[in-house]
This record gives C-alpha cells, sequence and structure tokens, in this order.
C-alpha cells in the first residue's frame, strides 16, 4: 500500500465522513493490523509500510463498524480490555463512576465486597478491583456470552482469583436473594429511550439488551432501585450511569427506595453518575 505516513493522511480524509475522530482511527487500526503500540508506531512512521490487511480494517470502519469491535480491544480507566459484538463499548464518560468511587471512599475505609450489575465486558468492576486492591467483586449479566468476555478480561489482566461472574438477569423473580451485602455497587444498565435516534455505528453494531429500555429509557431503574436498601452494607455506596436528561428522574426513584444521591458530571459538564447511599436525601451536585 505504500509509506504509512502517506496512508494515514489518506484514510483520515476517508474516514472524515463517517467518524468524529478520523485521524485517530487510522492510527489505532494501523497500529493494530501491524501489532504495535499506537505510541511506538507513530515514533516509527516514517520507517513502516501498511500492512495489506489495513485496507479491509478501513473498509469494515467506513460502514460504521466500531474501531474497537474491529481491533477486538477498548482501553478503559488503567485497563485494556477485549471487546466483542457481544458486549458493550466502555466509554471514557463511564469512568466518571470509577472517579466517583475513588473520590467518595477517599480516606475512608475502601471496599472489600463489590458487585457491578450488568457487567457486560467487566469494565466497571476490573476497573474498581485495579483501584481497590484488597477487593474482591462480583460481575452479574444476563449474557452468557458477555460473561464469557469479561471473565477472560479478568483471567488475562490478572484478577481471576479476585472476580467472580454470575448469569442472573434482575429481571427475574429472586435475583438477589443469595447475593448477600456489598460495600460498593456499580451500574451502567440500559437507559436510552426505544424510540431514540442512535448513530450508525451504536444503533447497527452494539447490543440492544444493553442499549435499550423502554419509552423514557428508565424501566430498568425502576426494577434495580427498590433492591439497593437491601444489598448494600452498613456505610455502602452505589453508583450508578445515567443518561444526561435522567438526572432527576433517577434520583426520585432513588429517593422512593430511601437513598440519598449525589451526583458527578462527565467530561463535558453533563450529569454522567449518580451516587446512592442509605438514608432520604435529595440530589446534589
Amino acid at each position: 500500500m505504500g509509506n504509512l505516513a502517506v496512508i494515514l493522511r489518506d484514510m483520515a480524509t476517508q474516514l472524515a465522513g463517517v467518524s468524529a475522530t478520523p485521524r485517530l482511527d487510522a492510527e489505532l487500526l494501523a497500529a493494530h493490523a501491524l501489532g504495535l503500540d499506537r505510541s511506538e508506531m507513530l515514533l516509527r512512521l516514517v520507517d513502516l509500510a501498511a500492512p495489506p490487511d489495513l485496507a479491509a480494517m478501513v473498509a469494515r470502519r467506513m460502514h460504521h463498524e466500531p474501531v474497537a469491535y474491529i481491533t477486538g480491544s477498548q482501553a478503559f480507566w488503567d485497563l485494556d480490555l477485549a471487546v466483542t459484538p457481544d458486549v458493550l463499548i466502555p466509554r471514557a464518560d463511564s469512568e466518571s463512576l470509577i472517579e466517583m468511587a475513588v473520590e467518595s471512599l477517599a480516606g475512608l475505609q475502601k471496599p472489600t465486597r463489590i458487585l457491578d450489575l450488568g457487567t457486560g465486558s467487566g469494565a466497571l468492576l476490573l476497573a474498581c478491583l485495579s483501584a481497590f486492591p484488597d477487593a474482591v467483586g462480583i460481575g452479574m449479566d444476563a449474557s452468557a456470552a458477555a460473561l464469557s468476555v469479561a471473565a477472560s478480561n479478568g483471567k488475562r489482566l490478572g484478577f481471576e482469583t479476585r472476580s467472580q461472574w454470575l448469569r442472573v438477569s434482575w429481571r427475574d423473580a429472586q435475583w438477589a436473594a443469595e447475593l448477600g451485602r456489598f460495600d460498593l455497587i456499580l451500574c451502567n444498565p440500559p437507559y436510552i429511550e426505544t424510540d431514540a435516534d442512535l448513530m450508525p455505528m451504536v444503533a447497527e453494531y452494539e447490543p440492544h439488551c444493553a442499549l435499550f429500555a423502554g419509552a423514557d429509557g428508565l424501566d430498568d431503574y425502576r426494577i434495580l432501585m427498590p433492591y439497593m436498601p437491601a444489598l448494600l452494607a452498613e456505610g455502602g455506596l452505589a453508583i450508578f450511569e445515567i443518561g444526561h436528561t435522567q438526572a432527576q428522574s433517577v434520583s426520585d426513584l432513588a429517593s422512593n427506595a430511601g437513598l440519598s444521591t449525589e451526583m458527578r458530571r462527565d467530561l463535558a459538564g453533563k450529569p454522567r453518575a449518580l451516587r446512592f447511599s442509605l438514608g432520604i436525601g435529595g440530589m446534589n451536585g
């Protein structure tokens, strides 16, 4: 295909029609095709030729397939996670939950038992196991395929003895009966309205069961919130991701369940995470 520096420039121009980050996409695809770290590839750029399978990868991206599914990996927190179309691609916005957990527990007793509801790739649980080295955790999901990805990530990243993966759906009766109590509960539930207009790279590729939650996007919060008081240990925290317009609605559901709420905004300044604890209270943040 020729000199890689020139090829990357041309790829970025081509991908500009389908991506908000065309140059980054081009570099990530090229580094993956070469089997190199992106930073290493950029340092050696003038000496490298484009690999033969790069064109096929670009063609897939031109059909809106996410880069993470093409490369099979996604960076999250301080981890490099394997991802497949069976799991939602971890977003940088979701790191707000980990940041909120770390900041909320600074100077306090660190969690020893963590629960990740709807774990998907295992991103939230594994990031918290990395942040809290004395903790163990359970990742729960209704999808056997997703749990396979999560378990593989846990093993590869060295968390095999500290993580357990359970196939359980919170839509089943008595789903929480045997779980016990937790110092920290994390959840990024489906929260998109059923008729929402999504970008093709999301709507056509990511698992709909991890995206959509009824006409107002609140179906799963309605199911989960009443269980939080029974699942939280004394002094425990639950941190949920929300859509940026849902802070008040989800806070009201939490208040009805006897929980107080604190809010955290993401890098764009939008409401992104809600922290719940026992005790009725309003929403701050």
